[in-house]
């Protein structure tokens, strides 16, 4: 089973929701919040998967900013 979540920074903390599942954690880094991830996961379906049938894709948006021209 493959279970994807967004992760974001709400200006405050690490959060993570699933997409297509009723999911959501979040951590004040993003190691805790991979942590929580996991956990949340478990806890969503309960024991009706082993975990090592269980795959999470981590989708995020990346604001990329331009850098000035380099001159010569």
């Amino acid at each position: 089973m493959l279970v994807k979540v967004e992760v974001y920074n709400d200006g405050e903390a690490w959060c993570a929701r699933g997409i297509g599942q009723d999911i959501f954690t979040q951590g004040q880094t993003v190691d805790e919040l991979y942590e929580n991830i996991r956990e949340a996961v478990a806890l969503h379906f309960d024991g009706d998967f082993p975990p090592s049938e269980i795959d999470v894709l981590v989708v995020s948006e990346l604001k990329l900013t331009h850098a000035p021209a380099a001159t010569s």
